[in-house]
């Protein structure tokens, strides 16, 4: 019975621990790429911010989720590469340097888990942005003209 009783404690603790490395790699994620730290922590690190030892960090995430630790942070790196490719406003390399990463590793990195490569994710989303803009213009376009069929005011010269 005692057994029992403990069940939902445990639960609720591995439950605990999950959420909280999650929280740190946000925030750890965060602080790299506002250039606060400038390494990359390991599951080590997490770990000992958690006040817990590698193993049953690892052990936990992995019981607790499916995954093990590297899969959330690895997919958060992806997320923050992504956002700083879709924003360009530095190179690739910069990208890289930033995330902790040399060039040629970030990019095996990315292929890995995005497959394709930063410059081909960049290009096209930046493409993708540049027709979606074009529909949205047309669109406007379209619908000042049909509102207005009978007036003279080329209405499409004033969007």
């Amino acid at each position: 019975m005692t057994q029992q009783l403990e069940t939902p404690a445990i639960r609720a603790r591995q439950h605990e621990i999950t959420s909280d490395y999650l929280s740190e790699i946000d925030k750890h994620l965060s602080d790299i790429v506002e250039g606060r730290a400038t390494e990359m922590f390991e599951i080590k690190e997490f770990a000992d911010i958690l006040h817990i030892h590698p193993t049953h960090l690892s052990n936990t995430i992995k019981l607790t989720t499916g995954h093990h630790p590297c899969f959330y942070f690895e997919h958060k790196i992806l997320e923050a590469a992504k956002s700083l490719l879709e924003k360009n406003e530095e190179s690739i390399s910069a990208i890289a340097t930033r995330l902790t990463y040399d060039p040629s590793n970030f990019t095996k990195f990315f292929k890995k888990f995005a497959h394709t490569t930063p410059k081909q994710y960049r290009e096209d989303f930046l493409n993708q942005q540049r027709t979606e803009k074009s529909e949205v213009l047309t669109i406007k376009t379209e619908t000042l003209t049909i509102k207005n069929p009978n007036s003279t005011t080329n209405f499409a010269s004033l969007i």
